[in-house]
């Protein structure tokens, strides 16, 4: 039976067919898989892209209080589809400039027919192409698009005067926060970062990362954020991993944060 793990990052990062980069969001518990599934919703309607949506069997098989929102209150996901102008040939593959989303037609919308599957798509038009020069620039479009998603910028519970920053992802968020709660009440000095987008990533998570001396990432697998961090932005950060199948314990996490600060 499934446990909770989470060795499927770099999986759903770099296990599509060549360079297809995918937005990944995960959720941070049982209450949050609620809005974290429309936030995945609402970037696969506005960027037309696939979008992977992570949890584990901790979050699933969690409960918390949560109250039902009032379904009026949610921000609207508003969709535009493409639509029959006369005197123009629909172009399948024209992107729109902001967000480089392809139009969405209704299926069976006469005027509006075009090609779908999996082979390589001419720009604009939608043929199928096999022109190495449009191969790679669909490739660059396809990547600038998921690199342009409005991802909101990280947010960091900072304590003054810290300098060990502890970043987690996915379902560890609660063992996490409250172990460096419990660093903080002890008398020590620790920030805590938590983040929902592992694809793209915070614009603004390198200057979060560099604003510490030290940065701890706590994973339950063998380290798969970790080796992304230290690759992409350079920063000296260490590993507390297990894969047991058994979420992390607040007071593990405090003591490798206390291991930190001695």
């Amino acid at each position: 039976p499934t446990k909770p793990e989470q060795g499927d990052l770099l999986m759903v990062l770099y296990g599509r067919n060549s360079e297809s980069p995918v937005p990944v969001i995960a959720a941070s518990s049982p209450g949050d898989c609620f809005y974290a599934a429309i936030e995945a919703v609402r970037v696969a309607l506005t960027y037309r892209t696939p979008v992977y949506l992570l949890s584990d069997a901790y979050l699933a098989n969690g409960a918390e209080p949560w109250l039902i929102p009032d379904v009026e209150a949610l921000e609207p996901i508003d969709v535009e589809f493409a639509r029959v102008v006369e005197g123009e040939t629909f172009l399948p593959y024209k992107r729109d400039p902001e967000t480089l989303a392809r139009p969405w037609a209704i299926p069976g919308t006469p005027g509006l027919e075009h090609r779908i599957g999996g082979l390589e798509k001419a720009n604009e038009t939608g043929a199928i192409s096999y022109d190495a020069d449009n191969h790679d620039l669909m490739t660059q479009l396809r990547a600038q698009k998921v690199a342009g998603i409005d991802v909101p910028p990280l947010e960091v519970d900072h304590q003054e005067g810290a300098d060990v920053l502890v970043l987690s992802w996915g379902g560890t968020y609660g063992p996490v926060h409250a172990g460096v709660r419990r660093v903080r009440g002890n008398g020590g000095k620790a920030a805590h970062a938590h983040l929902r987008w592992l694809n793209p990533f915070p614009a603004n998570l390198g200057d979060v990362l560099r604003s510490y001396d030290r940065v701890l990432v706590p994973e339950m697998n063998l380290g798969q954020l970790l080796q992304l961090i230290r690759a992409r932005y350079l920063v000296d950060a260490v590993g507390y991993n297990r894969v047991t199948g058994k979420p992390f314990k607040a007071g593990e996490i405090a003591d490798a944060v206390e291991a930190m600060l001695a």
